[in-house]
């Protein structure tokens, strides 16, 4: 785009010339401290449109991952048989749903982030990450009202927290960096290729199963383990059931999970910003 303008100290025409970047671009991911005000403000519009309108409100929160708890009990702990590791299987069961609840919800929101704020990418300038970030971090909240009841359920099951429990909040961590980075490879790829939106219900359905929130993973041999840990959710999902409930640490399998989670964010921010130039022509 060319267009010219006049200096206010000489009578002549300065021809400016602005071009859409070409390859790859600087992350510039400093612009998301600067823009943190519209990071909180996005967050919390996801929070209010999700339950706007809605009759139990934030408890939906609670239903989801008790309701499938109490499925998985029925059908895999009385009717399949399926171990526990020494565990009640509902506390087993729910305390994997709570970060695996957290991972699928914030890759479901932030894969169509961008797409459901068209009108806003339209209008002004701001880091385009800030809408998938902030996607993912409204799902913190849903989580930490669902571990309430967790907390309740190891009192009722006596069930007493590990010394490992101040690795917690790492492996929420684990759990977001790892939904971002998918998240924003989708959201990406789905301003571009809209039939990306229905790939997701499938491919969480999938994710879900083959991640150890069901069964536990000692049911493999400790090679296949570390294998396994090439899902970034296996590491994910033991390593909170380990550090909670104390069940077999699975400490090769939670490093292969985290910096296979971090090498998917990587990724996914240099071909999010890559493609950057052209969401508000396609989106």
């Amino acid at each position: 785009m060319a267009f010219e303008t006049t200096s206010p100290f000489k009578q002549e025409k300065v021809h400016i010339h602005i071009e859409p970047t070409h390859g790859w671009v600087a992350l510039r991911l400093y612009e998301l401290w600067e823009y943190r005000e519209l990071l909180y403000f996005l967050t919390w519009r996801d929070l209010k449109v999700r339950y706007k309108q809605t009759v139990f409100g934030v408890a939906w929160a609670i239903i989801q991952p008790l309701f499938t708890m109490i499925v998985f009990s029925l059908f895999f702990g009385k009717l399949a048989k399926v171990p526990s590791d020494g565990l009640p299987y509902p506390i087993f069961s729910y305390a994997a749903l709570l970060p695996w609840n957290l991972f699928a919800s914030s890759l479901g929101q932030s894969s169509n982030s961008l797409v459901n704020s068209a009108n806003l990418i339209k209008k002004i300038y701001f880091p385009r990450l800030v809408i998938p970030f902030s996607s993912v971090l409204s799902g913190v909240i849903d989580f930490a009202i669902a571990f309430a009841i967790l907390l309740g359920m190891m009192v009722y099951y006596e069930v007493r927290p590990t010394p490992a429990i101040w690795l917690l909040p790492f492996f929420v961590l684990l759990t977001l960096i790892a939904a971002l980075g998918v998240g924003v490879w989708l959201s990406a790829l789905n301003v571009e290729f809209r039939d990306v939106r229905y790939v997701i219900p499938f491919l969480t359905q999938f994710w879900l199963f083959a991640t150890p929130v069901a069964y536990p993973s000692s049911l493999l041999a400790e090679g296949w383990r570390i294998l396994y840990g090439v899902n970034p959710m296996a590491g994910v999902v033991e390593g909170f059931r380990w550090a909670l409930l104390g069940t077999q640490p699975p400490s090769a399998m939670i490093g292969v999970s985290a910096l296979i989670s971090l090498a998917i964010l990587a990724s996914g921010v240099l071909y999010f910003r890559r493609m950057e130039k052209s969401f508000a022509d396609l989106v």
